[in-house]
C-alpha cells in the first residue's frame, strides 16, 4: 500500500518539475505570486459587483411583484 503512494508521490514530484509556471522562479515573496494575487482580487471584486447586482435586481423584482399582485406575501 505505501509502496504504491511512495511511487506515486514520486511520478507527480517528476511531472511537476515539467511543468511550466507562471513567474519567474528567481523571484521570491509576495512578488512571485503577484499574477496570481491581481487575478485573485479581480475575481473577488467581479463577485462582489455581480451579487450586488442580482441583490438590486431582487430588490426591483420584489417591489413590481408587490405592485402586481397585491395582498401576496413578498
Amino acid at each position: 500500500m505505501f509502496g504504491k503512494l511512495g511511487k506515486y508521490l514520486g511520478e507527480v514530484k517528476i511531472e511537476l518539475q515539467k511543468a511550466t509556471w507562471p513567474w519567474d522562479p528567481k523571484e521570491t515573496g509576495f512578488k512571485k505570486y503577484r499574477q496570481l494575487v491581481d487575478h485573485t482580487v479581480v475575481v473577488v471584486i467581479a463577485m462582489i459587483l455581480l451579487a450586488g447586482y442580482v441583490g438590486f435586481l431582487d430588490l426591483v423584482m420584489r417591489g413590481f411583484m408587490a405592485l402586481v399582485l397585491p395582498g401576496q406575501p413578498t
